[in-house]
């Protein structure tokens, strides 16, 4: 079915936002038409998509033109939402696979922390409310949408848990400004992520991001975001002009490792919606992209224009060590308070997942084509920099 023709279109999509919202057509400033044009073209012929990924891309597609529809409406409908200040956020960044998950899941236990739930970033419309967080409807209403757990997703729940109440990553928000290296993962949409790689409007991202937060936090705030994807290697000069007093956490691990677990995962998601997934093809494709967006951000980093950023480097062999003597290390770095409540709200996450809770994930470099020695010498000055020893 490689070859086969969308049964959706641009003004199909549209059409139906317009539906599902009421009539709504304001999508702010900024683009959103014209990327979203891309990733459906770059559906139709890249993609090679059977009619499961069909219907599953067009709910992904509709999923965040809605979104983007309601963020810009209620801003105009709720007073105060773009009063909303955003102080110190916490983000997560780094390769793929490399704890930033379990890392930001356990960030979001300590009661000062606001991490985006999965619900909520599904549903954001109207802003979610301090009195209703814990029994809001749209809880039940994201749980029933997950599929019906097969051999697929349970080895993705293996490598990535899901859950409504679980921290949700800004990758996906990205969605909802139509430029994000989301889609490139659950879809072979090459061309696409090409545009997202070298042409995508960052600027924008950002923007529509902090619009986002403003909108999340106007009538459930706490005392700091605590935000987490690999996507922000992209466009971290646009997210240090946006939250210039950003607190980062930069996860680091042996490259082989991650980069092989990334291809392992993409191909798996690429497997729900596409007769044809070529293991050696994705990662003989993302490895390069993925590295370019590493050395972006650390060639970022390393101009040091932003001076009231504070960055933590956190080694993932560090990591699986002691979870919670980390989670310390970086409170220290960015002199928060660790209060005993969310220390023991932490520990008791941290107890309660243990490594491998939901199955092993398993993989070989040699499954996804992967030479280990190509990996190390491509990266070599990352290594070196982060004394990154083969796993």
């Amino acid at each position: 079915m490689s070859d086969a023709k969308l049964m959706f279109s641009v003004d199909s999509l549209l059409a139906e936002a317009r539906t599902r919202t009421g009539g709504l057509e304001d999508f702010g400033p900024g683009p959103f038409t014209e990327p979203l044009a891309l990733f459906v073209a770059s559906l139709e012929t890249d993609a090679r998509l059977n009619a499961v990924g069909q219907y599953i891309a067009r709910e992904r597609a509709l999923a965040h033109i809605v979104n983007r529809l309601q963020y810009v409406n209620d801003r105009k409908l709720f007073a105060g939402v773009e009063r909303q200040r955003i102080v110190k956020p916490v983000f997560i960044i780094g390769l793929g696979r490399t704890g930033s998950t379990i890392l930001h899941d356990i960030l979001a236990q300590d009661p000062a922390n606001r991490a985006p739930l999965t619900w909520e970033v599904t549903f954001p419309s109207p802003p979610p409310a301090t009195a209703t967080f814990q029994t809001d409807p749209r809880i039940a209403r994201c749980e029933a949408g997950f599929p019906p757990l097969d051999e697929r997703r349970e080895k993705f729940k293996a490598m990535h848990p899901m859950g409504a109440r679980l921290s949700q990553e800004c990758v996906v928000m990205m969605g909802d400004a139509m430029c994000t290296p989301l889609f490139h993962n659950q879809f072979r949409v090459t061309a696409y992520q090409d545009w997202v790689d070298r042409e995508g409007d960052w600027a924008h991202v950002y923007d529509f991001h902090h619009k986002q937060l403003q909108h999340l936090q106007s009538s459930h705030a706490g005392e700091r975001w605590v935000l987490k994807t690999g996507a922000h290697m992209w466009g971290l000069e646009h997210l240090l002009k946006t939250y210039p007093d950003a607190r980062i956490v930069f996860t680091h691990r042996d490259p082989v490792k991650s980069l092989t677990s990334y291809a392992s995962l993409t191909a798996l998601v690429r497997s729900m919606g596409s007769d044809e997934v070529d293991r050696f093809e994705v990662a003989e494709d993302w490895n390069p992209r993925l590295q370019r967006a590493l050395e972006h951000a650390i060639a970022v980093r390393t101009a040091k224009n932003y001076p009231d950023a504070v960055f933590y480097d956190m080694r993932f062999s560090e990591f699986i060590l002691d979870q919670f003597a980390v989670v310390k290390k970086i409170y220290g770095a960015f002199d928060l308070p660790m209060t005993d409540a969310a220390a023991a709200r932490m520990k008791w996450f941290i107890a309660d997942n243990p490594q491998g809770k939901h199955g092993i994930h398993r993989y070989s470099p040699e499954e996804y084509g992967i030479s280990p020695a190509v990996v190390r010498r491509d990266f070599r000055p990352y290594i070196e920099r982060f004394d990154l020893p083969p796993e």
